[in-house]
């Protein structure tokens, strides 16, 4: 069966914000400039919602997930459950044992608490 086209997407971006995380000079894709032009803001979000995990001290791949899923709910109308559940799978796919919690923690806090 094949995997969502949407999926297989964000697969890739995430890919790629994990590779910019080692190598923040390096030339982006057109799929991640939009991401990292507001990599600031969203970093900021993150560390709000963690402050008891530095940027620094997240797993490379949660940040990514993290990352990709709070642009996407700053620049699309993707409902926000749909965004935590794509980045639970994404973080069982590529994460640790620990990393789905973790993300389902700190986008619960962005996304649903925060909600208006």
């Amino acid at each position: 069966m094949a995997k969502d086209p949407r999926h297989q997407k964000r697969v890739a971006q995430m890919q790629q914000l994990f590779a910019y995380s080692f190598v923040t000079g390096q030339s982006q894709s057109n799929e991640i400039r939009p991401v990292v032009a507001i990599l600031d803001q969203i970093d900021r979000l993150l560390s709000q919602a963690a402050p008891e995990r530095p940027l620094i001290d997240i797993n490379k791949v949660d940040l990514a997930i993290l990352r990709l899923i709070m642009f996407e709910s700053l620049k699309t109308k993707t409902p926000k459950k749909v965004l935590i559940n794509e980045a639970i799978e994404l973080a069982k796919e590529f994460g640790t044992d620990s990393s789905p919690r973790f993300v389902n923690g700190v986008l619960g806090r962005l996304l649903i608490t925060n909600e208006p």
